[in-house]
């Protein structure tokens, strides 16, 4: 069967993370910026949260921890974001240079080498040989294609910014990494409002579980619906990933601080 043509702009949103048919426009090629963002912020931000939980300490160290996590990790994933996305685009021009340069040197080899593509995927050498000296009369066409078809690389697009990429990242990160944070210390602050209260559960903590899994069921559910993946699956699939994270944190941190204390009962015990 003859190979379909590459549409280059719905496989670049594609790899965005876009619907083929969705046609989100400029809105699009930011999606993957904030789905994972606010995934890693929250999953993070309640492990953290998790961790001090598991310690039983103050609500003081969960605010301090929570926040100088929300804050860094914002900042390193945008930067982060930022520089990959930077250096993909970097390497896309100086490919597309190096192609635009073999085309206008030795179209006939790049003709030839495209020919050969086209027919180890079945069109026969007649076709291939039609198609091609057709599309190569359109230089630019002809570039792009060869990028995609025969490097597997996609034409640099002049809309796409990594700043605003790794802004969003960041963006993201702190939008969604606070949702646990603000919902803990909020429960907590209604909770002990009277300065005489003593709580004997962590109901702050537990809001946190409830709001924290249902934000992370909601990304992935948004995830699967862009990617065109089943909703609900994707949405358990990352319930799971922030449940395994935050658990094993709790765990940590009540061994942690169980070993501790017992080390410290045994010495005191001895003086």
């Amino acid at each position: 069967a003859a190979p379909s043509t590459v549409p280059l702009k719905a496989a670049h949103g594609a790899r965005k993370l876009e619907h083929a048919e969705g046609h989100s426009g400029g809105r699009g090629k930011y999606i993957k910026s904030i789905i994972f963002g606010g995934l890693d912020g929250i999953i993070t931000t309640f492990s953290i949260i998790s961790g001090v939980a598991g310690a039983d300490m103050s609500w003081v160290v969960v605010l301090i921890m929570g926040l100088s996590n929300v804050i860094a990790d914002a900042i390193s994933m945008g930067y982060g974001d930022y520089l990959s996305e930077k250096a993909e685009m970097d390497f896309a021009r100086e490919e597309r240079k190096r192609e635009m340069w073999e085309t206008e040197n030795y179209l006939d080899g790049e003709k030839k080498e495209m020919v050969e593509l086209y027919t180890s995927r079945g069109l026969s050498l007649e076709d291939a040989s039609r198609v091609i000296d057709i599309v190569a009369k359109n230089k630019e066409f002809f570039v792009d294609l060869m990028m995609v078809e025969e490097l597997g690389i996609m034409p640099p697009d002049g809309e796409e910014s990594p700043i605003k990429n790794g802004l969003v990242s960041f963006g993201s990160f702190v939008a969604f990494g606070s949702i646990p944070l603000i919902a803990y210390l909020v429960v907590y602050g209604i909770i002990h409002v009277d300065p005489a209260y003593v709580a004997t559960f962590n109901w702050a903590f537990l809001a946190a579980c409830l709001i924290t899994a249902s934000a992370l069921f909601g990304m992935g559910a948004l995830k699967g619906r862009i990617s065109g993946t089943s909703w609900w699956k994707s949405g358990f699939h990352i319930l799971i990933n922030g449940s395994l994270a935050a658990g094993s944190a709790y765990l940590i941190g009540w061994g942690v601080d169980f070993g501790v204390s017992s080390t410290m009962n045994v010495s005191l015990s001895t003086c």
